[in-house]
């Protein structure tokens, strides 16, 4: 009996488990057709291994960066150029921008331009992870080895709508690889602002936005900490005086000092309209660790002043900002708008708080680098390390000579280079400043100003100008030209020309119809600036340490340190006690190359007036050398 019990039991658990597994079998198959219905069919049996591999493989292929050699960028305008002058490699890094076709389709870029001065190259890095594609972007290089890109702006191609980005990206210089920053905190989308660079921090200024009905601009400020990448918005005091909103304007910081100058904004100008402002307005910042204890202060005119005009952005060098073309409106109503465009170099001293006109000089024979210009740098070298053993400074015997040896190659080198050079492509130079245009991309490597770009208008026609420049700072003898095509110009200019011989032509005709008269926009709440008090621009620049040596007019920055070397060496030793040898001419060579750009409008205003009476140079005698009078 106990037998049979048993069993029964076993025939119900066997039972059971079938039931189950049958059910489980149907529940399985209910879960395929539903998955398969669904266009998701779901396999156990897929090697995960697998799987990671190939998503490991697309994820490498959409950050791949696919690098193609180019002669030079295609035309663009509203992008942004900037250099990135790392230790390693030197480079200029252009992104974005747009063109407008001749039946006004816009199209937009998101491709990475990179050129190389020292090769003369151009190549074009792409990658699926890159930006998307817009214009009127801001960036900026940190010399941490990145590029900072925030904002920018989308159209569709009749530029009936717009889009702004508020997205952040990073840039690594040497990988050429994208990386978008994941902060929700960040500025809002915007346009025209403006970047620059404090220690750890990307600063961003201003900007705009447009709204279709009307356009708002901005004032913010923002710091971006390269650290961990956070943004940070420097809030101020209500009751603090601050810079009017503004776009497209010029952002440069100097010695822990944030410069703010010009830029455009618009007002109201009656019911439903708005009047463009130009401003000539400069702001400083003192920049300190604690943001909230940061305050902004308007500073005063000092002696001459460039007339107004919006397009141009300053590019910091040596203490100076250096800004090329512009645009102003003379005249603008509901109807017409007359403009003045520009093509001058200015430049504004950061300390001083002064505005220069920076012109062009013919550029003068290239000396040959001859043996006795290494016999004279071997003098210098003697001199100096004279002076040292006097002051009982020298380095070791061991560094001395290795130093010696070390000039020895240098100047070798340095002949070798000046070959390299001459066998290089030339490229024309002009002993004129290229022609007028607004919102060139300028950056500043080196000693060198790159301008790249622009527009210029002819009535209602607008000119998209396809051009690489380059002008040495440090000698201003000319611009060089590697590439410039003014065909738009020409043919505008050709156009107008037409037009205007047919309205000749009808004038009698029109003389006794009325025509409608041209309401002036008037701004209903353009404040007038205050009446600041100008000093008189006088020729003369104040010296602050006349104790230095001073430059002399067509003095290079090497021979003002040949000249004045022992001077600058005997001047560190007094003021650097601790330093020893190399140290002490590394601090002399520094002082003196400060000190020749400090001088540097000075001198150029005596070379002016040099020229001006027919002198080129001055060569002076070398009492070194006794002659016998015959």
């Amino acid at each position: 009996m106990a037998k049979k019990d048993k069993k029964n039991k076993d025939a119900k658990k066997a039972a059971k488990q079938a039931k189950a597994e049958k059910k489980a079998s149907k529940g399985e198959s209910k879960l395929k057709k539903q998955s398969k219905k669904a266009g998701d069919d779901i396999e156990d049996d897929i090697d995960i291994d697998a799987l990671l591999e190939q998503l490991a493989a697309e994820q490498e292929q959409f950050e791949a960066v696919h690098v193609t050699n180019i002669d030079k960028p295609t035309k663009r305008t509203n992008g942004t150029i900037v250099a990135a002058p790392m230790a390693q490699r030197r480079e200029l890094f252009l992104f974005g921008g747009e063109v407008a076709n001749s039946q006004g389709i816009v199209h937009f870029y998101n491709d990475l331009n990179v050129y190389s001065p020292d090769s003369d190259t151009w190549r074009r890095y792409i990658s699926k992870n890159s930006p998307l594609a817009r214009s009127s972007h801001s960036m900026c290089f940190h010399p941490s080895g990145i590029m900072v890109l925030h904002g920018g702006e989308f159209s569709s191609p009749k530029q009936s709508t717009f889009h702004h980005y508020s997205d952040t990206w990073i840039l690594d210089v040497e990988t050429k690889e994208w990386a978008k920053v994941d902060e929700k905190r960040c500025p809002s989308g915007r346009s025209g602002a403006r970047m620059t660079v404090w220690k750890n921090y990307v600063i961003l200024s201003g900007g705009f936005r447009d709204l279709g009905t009307h356009t708002t601009y901005l004032n913010d400020l923002w710091l971006f900490d390269v650290m961990n990448y956070k943004w940070t918005q420097v809030e101020f005091p209500q009751t603090m005086s601050m810079p009017d909103p503004r776009s497209g304007h010029s952002l440069i910081c100097y010695n822990d000092e944030l410069i703010l100058y010009g830029g455009y904004t618009k007002v109201k100008a009656g019911k439903g309209l708005q009047k463009g402002k130009v401003l000539t307005d400069t702001w400083t910042l003192k920049m300190k660790s604690d943001i909230k204890s940061l305050r902004w202060e308007r500073k005063r005119k000092q002696g001459w002043q460039p007339t107004p005009r919006v397009g141009c952005s300053m590019q910091l060098h040596k203490g100076r900002g250096y800004l090329f073309g512009g645009v102003y409106d003379l005249d603008e109503t509901e109807e017409t708008l007359s403009s003045e465009f520009y093509n001058t170099l200015l430049s504004y001293n950061c300390e001083t708080n002064r505005w220069f006109n920076s012109k062009l000089k013919a550029r003068k024979k290239k000396e040959v680098f001859k043996k006795e210009k290494v016999n004279r740098d071997k003098e210098l070298e003697d001199i100096l390390n004279e002076i040292l053993k006097n002051a009982n400074l020298n380095d070791d015997d061991d560094d001395e000579e290795s130093e010696s040896l070390k000039t020895d190659t240098d100047l070798e080198s340095k002949a070798a280079s000046d070959e390299e050079e001459e066998k290089k492509k030339e490229y024309p130079v002009r002993n004129q400043m290229p022609h007028e245009r607004f919102n060139a991309l300028t950056c500043v490597m080196d000693d060198t100003f790159y301008i790249y770009g622009g527009i210029w208008e002819n009535g209602e026609v607008e000119c998209n100008l396809d051009s690489f420049y380059t002008i040495d700072l440090s000698k201003l003898d000319g611009c060089t030209v590697l590439w410039e095509d003014l065909s738009e110009i020409y043919a505008a200019t050709a156009d107008s020309e037409d037009e205007f011989d047919d309205d000749d032509d009808e004038d009698d005709e029109d003389d006794d119809e009325e025509e409608p008269t041209d309401v002036k926009l008037i701004a209903e709440d353009e404040e007038e600036e205050e009446e600041e008090e100008e000093e008189d621009a006088t020729p003369t620049i104040p010296d602050e340490r006349p104790w230095l040596p001073h430059p002399k007019a067509f003095e290079s920055l090497r021979n003002f340190y040949v000249r004045t070397c022992a001077e600058f060496l005997t001047w560190v030793i007094d003021q650097n006690r601790d330093t020893r040898g190399k140290g002490l001419k590394t601090k002399a060579f520094e002082l003196a190359e400060t000190r020749w750009w400090e001088r540097r409008e000075a001198v150029q205003m005596e070379e002016e007036e040099l020229e001006e009476s027919g002198v080129e140079a001055v060569i002076e005698k070398d009492f070194s050398k006794v002659t016998k009078r015959r």
